[in-house]
């Protein structure tokens, strides 16, 4: 048998099996206790058995994680600062897609991205994860090397972490 023609036949078989011989329209018009209505006569609503009526649960408690970004700039450097503190009790644990916990970028006075630390870089694609303790503060530091023409320019760290993700801005000059 031709192959061609048997892919074709096989897939339109599936569909019309998929399908069934009635519609979903023509079922919900068929009575099921065996009685006949007549044309035009309405469909009888169906009701739903009642359930009792859960409580939404309450929401997640925000950790209090509080965040501080410093930029220090020099002619042919530029060094970022993020520090992240547990400003609570309680521990609590970061959730990370990826290997990159972390990012900084450099917006000119226009917004255009002029610098991305994590933009030619390979990170893990594997989930990651980092417990943050009462009252611990966890820091990323980084430095880049690009000089940048003189003029204004707004720095930009963000904790890539999923449940809860971070960003900071703090504008710079350069002379």
């Amino acid at each position: 048998m031709n192959t061609r023609l048997l892919i074709p036949l096989l897939l339109a078989g599936a569909v019309a099996l998929a399908c069934g011989s009635r519609s979903h329209s023509d079922a919900a018009a068929t009575p099921t206790d065996g009685s006949v209505r007549q044309a035009g006569t309405p469909t009888p609503l169906a009701v739903a058995p009642s359930r009792p009526v859960e409580k939404p649960a309450s929401a997640p408690k925000v950790a209090p994680l509080k965040s501080a970004f410093v930029v220090r700039a020099e002619a042919r450097a530029i060094h970022f600062s993020l520090d992240l503190t547990n400003a609570g009790k309680k521990n609590f644990e970061l959730e990370f897609p990826s290997g990159q916990e972390y990012d900084f970028a450099v917006l000119d006075s226009t917004g255009r991205e002029v610098y991305r630390w994590g933009k030619e870089r390979m990170f893990t694609q594997s989930l990651q994860n980092r417990l943050l303790g009462g009252g611990e503060t966890m820091r990323y530091e980084e430095r880049a090397d690009k000089a940048l023409p003189n003029g204004s320019y707004v720095a930009v760290a963000t904790l890539r972490s999923s449940n809860f993700p971070v960003q900071e801005r703090v504008p710079f000059q350069l002379r």
